[in-house]
């Protein structure tokens, strides 16, 4: 980077962070020996001296907004020391939820000469601490503020000196714990689950959760990323428990009185935050990678489910390596699924943790769509277990690749066009988290590093990363990718060394893309416009409008594509100006252009086009990505003509997700059914037998929209699906029947379900034809739904018990409040929020409400509470 003068850097100041001080400027710029200036409208005077006052004040605050950035700036932690090997011998006391462990550290200095020793230990109580190097232990004397003990070593120590330190502990996790991020929920790094088993239903478990930097919740370490070490963790677990650790499991020890110990061993050095183990009741699923030993862990009685949800796994394993070109790196690769986990999934070296999301029967597993977030987990392996960042500040050299990898995946294994929807939905995470926050990628200045877990750590940072593949090409892509994992392997990194590696291989100086994309805040704000009068060349007007006092003027690639009949043609060409003309040169007539055709580009776009011309987008491109675009933009703009013409064409699309919104289309208008009996029998035949469940339940949807009595066959039939899906959309089209007189038996025979699929139907009869006595089954049900579909039960749930308080009312609001106070998950914690709203008008609870909106932490949940609350109490 350049280097700016003081006085080049006050101008820049001046006119972007002060723009009405900007005539300042002016003055200082035209002003005469005696001080005044000319102007069209008349004279101004200004003094020698005034300027002078006015520069002096300006130069104090932009140095007040330089130290401000030296203070706020977070460097990669320094390492005075390095962990060479851990070693831990942990037990459980279930009672107090503590870590009763000891500690054996084998370190060194890093570089420099030593006399104190500073560990990461958060909330212990401890005991002697020993040092010793040639076998004899020597006591040290230590200082302990319930976060760092700071060590004095018995004498200084350099860089040849290696050296243990050993001492018992004990470790609470639930002292002082505190929330964390909108990846990472919780700080606790270890969690008793249910641990007296006082829970119906509930198993007894402890998992582990390090990132950013809470193992030292548990045992002593530098907890830092650029710290890397060996381990070997000794559990003692009751012998009817499963544990699983990092590594390999290299001896089990019985202990007696019911009591097991399990030695887990990790060769290999990782960092802090990736150590890990789980210990619970589980079935286990094993498999097998090549000579890679895989295992699924879930709960009993859930292993058929375990084994569909993660059956792609060895194949993703090939996958990944082949692609990468370095092999898996790790001795083998353990899945466990858990309850209350407080994030999605995280990478734990060799022994990835899920949520409890993935907790499912064999028949749920039909419709499972989870291998987004087990490729995610896995190419962690790579990225950010193999090769870590270096400082918080590059998550995204953890997450962005890691995010990448599910469109990888899903190209790979289901095509492009699913890939780009990925994709898509991810750029549109970012751009939905833009409109608030427009920050660098990799950024140094940040109060806590749990808010770098973002969308433009994780959503931006993969988007980033495809448009840098389409740029340089996919071989010359990996074969960076290679270099920069095979020259950082167990290693740490930062940005430029991503850089670095794309540029070997490449022989291109990509500081220009690095500088923009990585290191600067924003992205492109396009306008195009597109001028046909001379059909034979057309001409396109590329303007950049975002803000260029805060955001870069970008250089990037545009591609620019159209049709001769079937054949596609396209050119690209290098936009590096703020507003650029393009020729296309392209020789025979066209009269519609598609601009980044494929969606590659990550910037937001903005081109005037007609319905007609849409239309015409979606009849002639190859790409689905692009006549998904098409189909949503038309009924965006509830562009009917053009939309009756194309749906018998989007209902037939090989994309199964155009065809999916084709039928949400005909759901919103059912009488186009009626107009079309071919289309109505198309639908029919589309519930029957499309190889998408997700599109055979949107065809039952519309059925039920446009016409359930009509259809009582076909929803009879398909009721008992093997697919939860189709069988849910088939049940909910029986529960509206209105001619047909509905055996309340058939109904009564699904209330036993526990999928939300079927709960949910069922729900709606109890409360469309007023059953009592239903109060208990309610609660029952709401206790046993999991995941997203509580969410969605929760209101049927409530409106049950507002239109029928005799069956449990204050029953009800005991268990939404408990769920709106204590749940992990913030959107159950909204949706039993949303479902208190319907009791409102009693004001204890009211008040109740209130207390429990005003604990919540989560900024956007607090928001919405307050506004709703807000609005109660004008009403009242």
């Amino acid at each position: 980077m350049n280097q700016l003068t003081l006085k080049n850097l006050s101008y820049r100041w001046i006119v972007t962070k002060l723009p009405a001080l900007f005539f300042v400027v002016i003055l200082m710029a035209c002003k005469t020996n005696q001080g005044a200036v000319e102007v069209d409208d008349g004279l101004i005077l200004a003094t020698e001296t005034h300027l002078a006052e006015i520069d002096s004040s300006m130069i104090k605050a932009l140095i007040a907004t330089e130290e401000l950035a030296i203070k706020s700036y977070q460097p990669s932690e320094k390492k005075d020391f390095d962990i060479l090997h851990t070693e831990l011998d942990l037990a459980f006391d279930y009672l107090n939820q503590s870590v009763i462990g000891t500690a054996i550290l084998t370190i060194k200095p890093f570089f420099y000469a030593q006399n104190e020793l500073t560990l990461d230990a958060q909330d212990f109580e401890l005991g002697e601490i020993f040092f010793s190097q040639k076998g004899d232990l020597e006591s040290l004397r230590y200082q302990y503020d319930d976060q760092k003990i700071r060590i004095q070593l018995p004498r200084q120590l350099t860089r040849k000196d290696t050296f243990q330190i050993t001492f018992d502990y004990t470790a609470f996790p639930e002292r002082n714990a505190g929330e964390g991020s909108a990846a990472i929920t919780d700080t606790k790094g270890l969690y008793f689950i249910d641990p007296l088993d006082t829970v119906a239903d509930k198993p007894t478990m402890i998992w582990t959760q390090g990132e950013t930097a809470h193992n030292s919740k548990w045992f002593p370490t530098i907890d830092s990323p650029n710290e890397k070490f060996t381990q070997l963790i000794k559990l003692t677990v009751l012998d009817s428990l499963i544990s699983i650790g990092n590594g390999e499991l290299i001896r089990q020890e019985n202990l007696g009185n019911g009591l097991r110990k399990d030695y887990w061993e990790l060769k290999l050095p990782h960092s802090p935050y990736l150590a890990a183990f789980a210990i619970g009741d589980f079935g286990k699923v094993t498999a097998q990678w090549e000579d890679v030993p895989l295992g699924y862990f879930v709960e009993k009685g859930y292993e058929k489910g375990a084994e569909k949800v993660f059956k792609n796994t060895p194949e993703m394993i090939g996958f990944f390596s082949e692609l990468l070109g370095v092999k898996y790196p790790w001795p083998k690769y353990d899945q466990i699924v858990v309850r209350d986990f407080v994030s999605g999934a995280m990478e734990n070296t060799t022994a990835s943790i899920f949520m409890e999301e993935l907790r499912l029967t064999e028949r749920e597993a039909i419709d499972s769509e989870w291998d987004y977030i087990i490729a995610h987990e896995l190419f962690h392996q790579w990225f950010g277990d193999y090769v870590t960042t270096e400082s918080w500040a590059n998550i995204t050299l953890n997450e962005g690749f890691a995010n990448y990898s599910e469109f990888l995946w899903n190209e790979y294994k289901y095509g492009a066009d699913e890939a780009k929807l990925k994709l898509i939905a991810e750029t549109e995470n970012y751009f939905a988290e833009a409109e608030t926050k427009q920050v660098e990628l990799v950024r140094f200045e940040y109060e806590n590093a749990e808010d770098l877990f973002d969308s433009h750590s994780y959503s931006k940072g993969g988007a980033i990363l495809h448009m840098l593949r389409e740029y340089l090409g996919a071989e010359a892509f990996y074969a960076g990718l290679n270099d920069y994992l095979e020259e950082h392997a167990f290693d740490n990194v930062e940005v430029n060394d991503l850089r670095i590696a794309f540029e070997k291989v490449s022989g291109e100086d990509l500081n220009w893309f690095f500088n923009q994309w990585f290191l600067d805040k924003g992205h492109p704000d396009i306008n195009f416009k597109v001028d046909y009068s001379d059909p034979s060349n057309v001409l396109i007007t590329v303007s950049q409008l975002q803000d260029l006092s805060t955001t870069p003027l970008y250089q990037f690639p545009l591609e620019v594509s159209w049709y001769e009949g079937s054949k596609r043609n396209s050119k690209r060409f290098m936009i590096t100006r703020a507003s650029q003309e393009i020729a296309l040169e392209n020789g025979s007539p066209v009269n519609l252009v598609l601009i980044d055709e494929e969606k590659n580009l990550l910037a937001k776009k903005s081109i005037k086009m007609s319905p007609d011309q849409m239309r015409e987008q979606f009849r002639s491109s190859i790409f689905g990505i692009a006549r998904y675009e098409a189909l949503d933009s038309l009924m965006a703009w509830e562009a009917t003509t053009e939309l009756e013409s194309i749906l018998p064409a989007a209902l037939e699309d090989q994309f199964w997700s155009i065809r999916e919104s084709a039928l949400s289309i005909l759901q919103g208008r059912p009488e186009w059914l009626a107009d079309t009996p071919e289309l109505e029998r198309r639908v029919v035949g589309m519930a029957v037998n499309d190889t998408k469940n997700s599109v055979r339940a949107g065809a039952l949807d519309v059925l039920s929209a446009y016409g359930p009595d009509k259809h009582y066959t076909t929803f009879l039939n398909l009721v008992n699906d093997s697919s939860y899906l189709v069988a849910g959309s088939a049940l909910m089209g029986l529960v509206t029947v209105t001619d047909h007189k509905i055996d309340s038996g058939i109904i009564e025979g699904f209330a036993a379900e526990n999928n939300f699929r079927m709960v949910i139907p069922v729900a709606d009869y109890y409360i469309t034809n007023s059953i009592l006595g239903k109060g208990n089954w309610f609660i029952e049900k709401a206790n046993s739904i999991s995941g997203e579909g509580l969410y969605f039960f929760l209101g049927y749930f409530s409106e049950y018990f507002s239109r029928f308080p005799e069956e449990g009312e204050m029953d009800a609001v005991t268990f939404l409040l408990e769920k709106m106070e204590n749940d992990s998950r913030n959107y159950v914690r909204l949706g039993a929020f949303q479902g208190l709203l319907s009791f409102t008008e009693k004001p204890e609870v009211m008040k109740r409400i209130s207390e429990a909106a005003a604990r919540e932490a989560d900024a956007e949940l607090i928001m919405y509470y307050q506004y709703f609350l807000e609005a109660l109490k004008d009403e009242n």
